[in-house]
Order: C-alpha cells, then sequence, then structure tokens
C-alpha cells in the first residue's frame, strides 16, 4: 500500500451528520450520527479533487472519465481511506487522534462520577453449573466484579490510552475524554420546501440535531472546587488518513449534510500501533474495528461464513471451530465481543439515489485469535489492507474506509 497522507478537518459551522432514518416529514426528528460514517471524509475528499481539478462532475458520474486515482464511481480507483477518527488539535498545532471505546472495555463511575476501566476476559462457560449459552465460540468475554456496577457511556480513549490498549494493558481513568468535551448538539427546526414553486410548504415543520464541535475557549464544565468554568484548550475535527492518492492539503471543503463548511489542515500524527513482533511470538491477538465492519459475503474459494458478525476471512470447519485466513494470518477464532449491528447506508451522488442499507459490525467489536500463524509482515499487511478479500468484493465501501481493523495484543492473567 503507498504512503498515507494525513489530513485534520476543521469544522467551520455546525454539522449535520445524518445516519441512514428517514426524516421531513411534519413533526419528525432527524437523529445526527456520531461519529460519521468514514464515507462522509471520502466523499467530501473526493469532490474536492474533482473540482480543483476541473473535472465535468457530470461526466464522471456517468462513468465517462476514468481518474487517475479516484478510478470511476462503478470501478473506484487507487484512493482509499485508512484512518478516520474523531480528533482534537491542542493549542500548539499537534493533532491527537481520539477513538471509540473497545467492546470489551467497561467503563463505570462512582457515585461522585470518577470513571474506572475494566477490561472483559476470554473464559470458558462452566460445565454442569446449569449455564447455557447460543454463543458458538469456546470463550465467553466475562467481566468479574465482586459487586454489581451500571456501564458508564459517553467516554473517549485518548491516544495513550488507545497506546495502552494496542499493548495488551488497561486504559487508566486519565486516559479517558468525556463526549461533553468534545461536541454538543444544537437542536434546529427544518422547513419543507415546495420545489416547484419555491416556498415554505404549509404544516411541514420537523426538527434536527446539528453537532456543534468544540473550540479553543468554549466552557466544557465547570471546577468542583472552585467552581469557575473549564474552558477547551483545542479544537475538535476529524483525523483522515488517505492512501493512493494526494488529497488536498489546504482550504475548504463540504462535509456532512447540507454541505457545510469544513477547512483541511496537512498533519504528520504520530500513529500508535501494536508491537507486531511481540504479536507473533506471543501467538494470539485481538482484532479491533476501527471503523464499522460489512462483512456477511462468502470468501471467493472456499466454504464461507454468512453470518454478519463474523469478520471476513473465517470458515467454519467440519469439527466446528471458527478459523481465521487472510492475508497470511491464520488463527483460531475463539471469543468474540460484538455489539449490536448497526445499519450502513448513504447517498450515492453519481446515482441520486440512496446507497443499499447493509448490516454492520459496530466500530470497537473485537475478536480474540489463539493458534496464530503469521510473521509480523503479515500482520502489518493485515492492518493496512482491513478485512478485504483479495480481489475485493466491495470496493467502493473498501474506498469509502469501511471495516478497517487495528492489531491489539493479547495478554493473559498471569502475564
Amino acid at each position: 500500500m503507498s504512503a498515507v497522507e494525513y489530513r485534520f478537518l476543521e469544522p467551520l459551522d455546525v454539522l449535520f451528520l445524518r445516519g441512514n432514518k428517514l426524516f421531513g416529514d411534519p413533526g419528525s426528528f432527524g437523529e445526527s450520527l456520531i461519529p460519521p460514517w468514514p464515507s462522509v471524509a471520502a466523499g467530501a475528499l473526493r469532490s474536492r479533487m474533482l473540482a480543483d481539478e476541473g473535472v465535468d462532475l457530470a461526466a464522471f458520474a456517468r462513468g465517462e472519465i476514468d481518474h487517475p486515482a479516484l478510478g470511476t464511481p462503478a470501478k473506484p480507483g487507487a484512493f482509499i481511506v485508512t484512518t478516520f477518527q474523531l480528533a482534537r488539535r491542542h493549542g500548539g498545532g499537534s493533532v491527537e487522534a481520539l477513538f471509540q471505546m473497545p467492546a470489551d472495555l467497561v467503563v463505570s463511575e462512582s457515585s461522585d462520577g470518577t470513571p474506572s476501566i475494566r477490561a472483559l476476559t476470554p473464559s470458558p462457560l462452566p460445565q454442569g453449573e446449569g449455564i447455557s449459552s447460543s454463543a458458538p465460540l469456546p470463550l465467553l468475554p466475562v467481566l468479574a466484579e465482586t459487586e454489581r456496577s451500571k456501564p458508564a457511556s459517553g467516554y473517549w480513549l485518548t491516544e495513550s490510552g488507545w497506546k495502552r490498549y494496542l499493548a495488551g494493558e488497561t486504559p487508566t481513568p486519565d486516559d479517558l475524554v468525556k463526549s461533553s468535551a468534545l461536541w454538543r448538539i444544537d437542536p434546529r427546526v427544518g422547513v419543507g420546501l415546495v420545489a416547484d414553486k419555491r416556498r415554505a410548504a404549509d404544516g411541514r415543520l420537523f426538527s434536527v440535531q446539528a453537532v456543534a464541535m468544540t473550540k479553543q475557549g468554549h466552557r466544557i464544565g465547570t471546577d468542583n472546587e472552585s467552581g469557575k468554568p473549564i474552558l477547551a484548550n483545542h479544537d475538535v475535527g476529524f483525523l483522515v488518513g488517505v492512501a493512493g492518492a494526494n488529497p488536498p492539503k489546504d482550504g475548504a471543503l463540504r462535509l456532512g449534510g447540507d454541505g457545510r463548511a469544513a477547512a483541511i489542515h496537512a498533519v504528520d500524527p504520530c500513529m500508535p500501533q501494536a508491537d507486531f513482533d511481540a504479536i507473533a511470538a506471543a501467538r494470539r491477538c485481538r482484532l479491533v474495528l476501527a471503523t464499522p465492519g460489512i462483512f456477511g459475503s462468502p470468501r471467493p474459494s472456499g466454504p464461507g461464513v454468512s453470518a454478519g458478525w463474523l469478520p471476513t476471512g473465517v470458515t467454519k470447519t467440519a469439527e466446528g471451530e471458527f478459523r481465521f485466513d487472510l492475508h497470511g494470518v491464520k488463527g483460531r477464532l475463539v471469543c468474540a465481543a460484538v455489539p449490536r449491528a448497526e445499519v450502513v447506508s448513504g447517498w450515492d451522488l453519481a446515482k441520486w439515489r440512496p446507497k443499499s442499507a447493509q448490516r454492520a459490525a459496530p466500530t470497537g467489536s473485537v475478536w480474540w485469535l489463539d493458534e496464530l500463524e503469521a510473521t509480523p509482515e503479515a500482520l502489518r499487511k493485515l492492518a493496512e489492507c482491513g478485512l478485504w478479500n483479495e480481489p475485493c468484493e466491495d470496493a467502493a465501501r473498501r474506498a469509502e474506509g469501511f471495516n478497517r481493523v487495528a492489531l491489539a495484543a493479547w495478554r493473559l492473567k498471569d502475564e
């Protein structure tokens, strides 16, 4: 894969990050999706690239122009979104990626609001204890605790926390940041329009969620001791990595619904990665989804598994085991922590119609592999290529940044 170019997208206005739910009828409510799908950034960058080069957009949409990097709408070129993260730019100009909580980490809060983090542990189901499960894997992700607690939501991992997680350690409370310090929801009222008469439609008021990203100087909380406001020292936006193309380094683009303005900044972040040599030597690891995973298609050769919660590359043997084999990485799938599926769709500008709705495994889903057979180079290739077969079964979705994966160490209790 070619070198990755990184860009920080800084919203200059509120954003309308629409999901896949219809709205616009009288009294309906348009909910924003945070974080949005990586296709939001892919579409914005590709549109800006075509505009900069003076490409006839209508001709490109019809497939009459084969762009060197973007290809055509039917046959995408080398352009691929490899990274799409919420991020914040600090006062000194450095950009820090922020990560959704992996499914094997649980955050809870004490009575005073202090957070704590615990990790799920793959464990065998006790035999003869009257416990049964429909899970087909030999191990279940178990949270061992002495007292019941309620999981807390709205937390993100900082770059330092993600680095610890990839190394097989449990992040600390200092590695957490609340979503309230990153964005605010700004409800807006919309008015339905009569297109042919160019006027407001009678009785067509609806509500939508606008997302206001935090800027330096915004109030993000209150100090418990002094009662003084806590002001942000960062600007929040999105970090995008692109391979196979040279995206614009400055200027602006249209981002999200209604094409709200966002500034582009070329950046060179230090993205944490796992120790591939240590993982290869340990012969076990975790696969962690960095963007939503669209699975379910059988492999081009061999008996594929069509269950949407299983990652690409998994097959079921005659003995009932689930085996992973992709990009030179082989292993036995023994445990999974996959939250409820979400539905991914979008709007196809070339065909001017909605994209097909597809079930997807959420970002942060985790799978544990043991009996790993892989070189450090193969592990690095898997992280670079993502959970896609070769040849790719959906080049358009791959270009948009879906199925990106990170590899993390899997440490046992006694290590």
